[in-house]
């Protein structure tokens, strides 16, 4: 199922200290390698910069880290593949395209998939040849997951879809979509839902991009007019959507905030830089008690942070069910990273709007006077507005505390 795979086979081979060293090594000479060979100059944010550099690295086998060796992978534990998430992102090295083909459905499809589906998809996905996305949320639902009206009527060998989902990231790149649809009406919220896997090049798929603050177009709303899908292509049981949903939810536990705080981490530094660096009437803004004490509560965040990320990778590894636990990280770090980033504008001023406008116009991750922190920082700021919107609303991830871990009725 899988190709060039010398380098990935040949490092995840040494034990531990040796396989972090030589991934390192690899990631800095080939990242670097990367961007020097990128026409016209790298762009970190460029989607189709993102999608080639993730295409790079499939190819030299840094996919498929923990799927079972008999699908392509490598069978790593929870463990090394944190290493490689931590190296990737320590390097510099921008998320990929296909991260829900990746990192949610590939784990799911092994879980709960046939042998039939998983030959059909898994070698697609472990190439990066097909891009995922995600059809969960909808503009009448949003992170209620169980209030999704789109619905999958039985139709001569399989489901006629009707919907409209919304905030679908990529969607206007990927080839398949797993939709969470409504199969029984009748049914409570929570049941009557399916599981489908959904062509995107189907009669009756239309996606609509959706214009960010940043210039850029991530997130996509995407109708379903009519749209058939095979009978072969329900992943799991009919009207067992909400479990398999729910599974492929904690798939990235463990992981999925790695990349964010080493980020996160890297962004302080930036900020620590700024805060030492004379303004314009040249004063210095870390002189300010105000700037360090904020900057000092962000410093204990991060650290916080990588502790809960910690204490969540070690539970999974234990195989620990997923608890509500991940949405107090989720919002700490949103919200944390929402304010590192505030800080940053405060401190770049009147910069930070010149940087705003240089990088939305031109896309370009280096500013007109090759300010790379300043223009990075801005265009963070601006990014990080969904972060509490994605992946689960504030409003919701509260919900969830209140009732999980607090144990206070329902509203």
């Amino acid at each position: 199922m899988r190709g060039q795979d010398n380098v990935a086979e040949r490092i995840v081979a040494q034990d531990d200290a040796a396989y972090r060293a030589q991934l390192r090594e690899w990631l800095a000479s080939a990242y670097a390698g990367f961007v020097r060979g990128w026409p016209g100059g790298a762009s970190p944010r460029d989607l189709d910069f993102r999608r080639a550099w993730e295409d790079t690295l499939c190819a030299n086998g840094w996919s498929g880290l923990g799927w079972p060796r008999e699908y392509g992978g490598h069978g790593l534990p929870l463990s090394r593949q944190a290493v490689f998430h931590e190296e990737h992102a320590r390097c510099g090295a921008p998320l990929g395209v296909n991260l829900i083909g990746h990192g949610i459905l590939a784990p799911t499809l092994l879980h709960f998939g046939n042998e039939a589906q998983k030959r059909r998809f898994l070698p697609g996905i472990l190439s990066n040849r097909e891009v995922w996305c995600q059809g969960y949320s909808e503009p009448g639902a949003g992170s209620d997951l169980a209030s999704v009206r789109t619905r999958a009527e039985p139709a001569p060998g399989g489901y006629r879809l009707n919907g409209h989902k919304i905030w679908t990231s990529f969607a206007d790149r990927a080839q398949w979509c797993f939709v969470l649809a409504r199969t029984d009406p009748a049914a409570p919220k929570h049941k009557g839902l399916s599981f489908l896997l959904v062509d995107m090049r189907s009669p009756g798929v239309r996606v609509e991009p959706i214009r960010q603050i940043t210039g850029e177009a991530e997130f996509c709303e995407v109708f379903f007019e009519d749209v058939f899908v095979p009978q072969e292509l329900l992943l799991g049981a009919e009207n067992q959507g909400w479990k398999v949903a729910m599974a492929a939810a904690s798939f990235e536990r463990g992981t999925y905030f790695i990349p964010r705080l080493v980020r996160f981490s890297q962004e302080l530094q930036a900020v620590r830089r700024l805060a030492l660096r004379p303004d314009a009437y040249g004063h210095l803004p870390a002189s300010s008690a105000a700037v360090r004490h904020k900057w000092a509560r962000l410093a204990a965040d991060s650290h916080v942070l990588a502790l809960k990320s910690r204490r969540a990778l070690e539970g999974a590894m234990r195989g620990d069910p997923p608890g509500p636990e991940g949405s107090s990280t989720k919002i700490h770090w949103s919200e944390a990273h929402q304010r590192l980033l505030e800080l940053s504008l405060q401190m770049l001023g009147e910069n930070a709007c010149l940087q705003g406008a240089t990088q939305t116009r031109e896309g370009n991750a280096d500013s007109a006077d090759g300010d790379v922190d300043a223009a990075a920082l801005t265009h963070a700021y601006l990014w990080s507005r969904a972060e509490t919107i994605l992946a689960g609303t504030s409003e919701i991830q509260r919900n969830i505390i209140a009732e999980q871990m607090l144990g206070l009725p329902k509203a």
